[in-house]
């Protein structure tokens, strides 16, 4: 494969700490930034509410747009490794004004589910101890919450590597632990078969014993909680052969996701059923951990959720501030978060100033009320569906000279990326009208008659318009720059793809 125009690559040259991780530790990275056992615990019984003995089956369906996106991140950081990732690549393909409102989308995002892991690293922490009356607590659970963010917005500063090493021993704890519950429930469930339990069966992996609109809503409650895989390619910068590892960490990342919630899902329905799973929908792992572990062993559980909440808030920041960092550079926000520190090789000041905001948006939001805090988390899906879709779609405009010229260029340039995008599309819209209905909100309230978590979106969305305005009058410079194809970006008129 060609290397990219060394002008295009050092052009928006940012000052991170080059090679700071290794494969190992980017995939690390994106799988922490899911947190499984917290994403398992809040999700799995919705979707076994939705589609009964189909749960597997789902995981797999909703691992399939994931990956699709996941590939084209891959040749989109191919030819542009920044880490201001869909931003840049969207800005590429088409044109500032778009990829100006996807990067917000991004920090939109990942700051208001930073408020939210930090709700479960308060409550799990006190949960961990048997504290109930301080879990029941709120402002006891938002001051340990507070405390977690600006935990983790010091250890993200300081330095790429510690961050990865710490995550290094957040992911193992919570995966061995959640390997421990999987197996205890399988041997169980086929030595002692306890009440509710029932042995595996092939059917639960075939996603055509589901009716459409059960298939449908358990994607739609499913698909998210894959979300956070994309970390990997916000350390590109930060990354050993930044073009390639980043990109491939970003694709493993996803296939571990897979593996992992399949196995759970298998586990804990082989045990308890979906029936059992459904009624304990707030959290299976607190219903199913004595059961399975016993009393001795189910804090593991708790502390597995925990770490899951802390390891992802440690990780939510890095793709939040290397995005402001990015469109700092590219003159899209203003000079100020550009800044690198020079003896952590991280922007420092970023980092600050996102951990600051996170704890307002969190602490501000609990003060109002609970369930705006909780509304402004179901409104994460539209966020989500958006930036990765637009970024599934870019693929093949940015390609468009190179993706026809072979049959394997045609897959995967222009059918994956562009089959993800419109699965993706199609969840946003669904999204959409399904968060119009204040029942289907988390709270069950109304804003003039419409459901909170469609209005938090779109107030995200029309505020990045307008800051996108305000941007445009005060540095215009930016918004002048023309589309761009990968070809545009190499020495040689055959393009990045495909020429190794």
């Amino acid at each position: 494969m060609e290397s990219p125009n060394p002008e295009a690559r050092t052009q928006y040259e940012k000052g991170l700490k080059s090679g700071a991780l290794g494969m190992a530790s980017s995939v690390v990275i994106g799988v922490a930034s899911t947190a499984p056992a917290y994403s398992l615990a809040a999700t799995l019984g919705l979707v076994a509410a939705a589609v009964g003995l189909s749960s597997p089956a789902i995981m797999i369906v909703a691992f399939i747009p994931m990956l699709l996106i996941a590939s084209a991140y891959y040749y989109m950081n191919r030819a542009d490794p920044d880490c201001g990732t869909s931003f840049s690549w969207v800005t590429r393909a088409f044109g500032p004004q778009t990829g100006f409102i996807t990067g917000w989308v991004i920090m939109a995002a990942d700051a208001i589910v930073m408020a939210n892991l930090a709700q479960v690293a308060g409550q799990y922490y006190f949960l961990l101890f048997g504290w109930g009356s301080a879990a029941s607590s709120t402002f006891a659970v938002t001051l340990v919450g507070v405390l977690f963010i600006a935990m983790t917005t010091v250890i993200t500063a300081v330095g790429i590597e510690i961050s990865a090493r710490t995550q290094w021993g957040l992911l193992i704890a919570e995966l061995l632990i959640l390997g421990v519950f999987s197996v205890t429930a399988l041997v169980k469930v086929y030595v002692s078969h306890p009440p509710g339990s029932m042995p595996i069966k092939l059917s639960w992996f075939s996603p055509f014993n589901v009716s459409a609109s059960a298939l449908t809503a358990g994607v739609l409650l499913a698909v998210f909680i894959y979300w956070g895989w994309d970390t990997t390619v916000s350390v590109n910068e930060e990354t050993q052969d930044s073009s390639r590892t980043p990109g491939v960490a970003a694709v493993v990342s996803t296939l571990m996701l897979l593996g992992t919630y399949v196995i759970i899902t298998v586990a804990a329905q082989a045990y308890a059923g979906p029936a059992g799973l459904a009624n304990n929908s707030d959290d299976i792992f607190a219903s199913l951990g004595t059961l399975v572990l016993g009393s001795a062993l189910d804090k593991f559980l708790i502390i597995a959720v925990l770490t899951s909440a802390v390891a992802s808030t440690l990780t939510t920041i890095l793709p939040l501030t290397r995005t402001a960092l990015s469109m700092s550079v590219h003159g899209a926000l203003p000079r100020v978060f550009a800044k690198v520190n020079p003896r952590f090789k991280t922007p420092l000041l970023n980092t600050v100033i996102f951990g600051v905001l996170s704890i307002a948006w969190y602490v501000g939001l609990t003060i109002v009320s609970q369930n705006i805090l909780y509304d402004s988390i179901a409104s994460l899906g539209l966020m989500i569906a958006f930036y990765l879709g637009i970024t599934g779609y870019a693929v093949p405009v940015f390609y468009r000279r190179t993706a026809f010229r072979s049959g394997k260029n045609i897959v995967m340039l222009f059918l994956a990326p562009t089959l993800g995008g419109i699965i993706l599309t199609y969840i946003f819209v669904k999204s959409l009208i399904d968060l119009w209905n204040p029942a289907n909100s988390a709270s069950g309230t109304s804003w003039w008659g419409i459901g909170p978590p469609f209005i938090i979106a779109v107030a995200f969305l029309v505020g990045g318009v307008l800051a996108m305005v305000v941007s445009w009058v005060v540095q215009p410079g930016f918004f002048h720059r023309r589309t761009e194809t990968a070809e545009s970006m190499t020495p040689t008129p055959e393009g990045v793809i495909f020429n190794d």
